[in-house]
């Protein structure tokens, strides 16, 4: 009988781990607006359902980093749902206050760019599966408003 079960659930395993996921990748960070407490950043994610079905986006999470620090996090909360058999484009918006870019000086005052690293995790309701999370994570160089970007 022990036998039988571990067959079975050899069987499943097997068998989930070939079910097709979705996927997504960061396509584009680009400055969003300039407040007086922070900068904004839209970051757009295309995430690909393989499905024939829509499927919830439980939330988004991310992390941005530069210099080996973290500058700025959080999370998106029910985001909405990805299309069926189509690619949705995310829209995950990053605050960074200014007392984090003054702290990065040095990065900043050779180019006037910031060069990060940005993690997202896109937690995504599978039918069977359950929650999933996709990691997406990129690296790159946002250049830093100007006074005439502000005014």
């Amino acid at each position: 009988m022990g036998d039988l079960l571990d067959r079975a659930k050899n069987f499943v395993a097997e068998k989930l781990a070939n079910v097709p996921k979705p996927e997504a990748s960061v396509t584009d960070v680009d400055l969003k607006g300039v407040t007086r407490e922070c900068v904004e950043y839209n970051a757009k994610v295309a995430v690909q359902n393989p499905y024939s079905h829509s499927l919830p986006i439980c939330e988004i999470s991310y992390s941005f980093k530069s210099a080996g620090r973290e500058i700025a996090s959080g999370k998106v909360p029910d985001p909405g749902s990805l299309k069926a058999s189509d690619t949705t484009m995310l829209d995950v918006l990053v605050k960074t206050p200014y007392s984090i870019l003054v702290s990065l000086a040095r990065d900043i005052g050779t180019d006037w760019d910031i060069d990060y690293q940005l993690d997202i995790g896109l937690v995504i309701d599978l039918p069977i599966v359950g929650n999933f999370t996709i990691p997406v994570s990129t690296k790159g160089e946002i250049k830093l408003p100007t006074l005439s970007d502000i005014f």
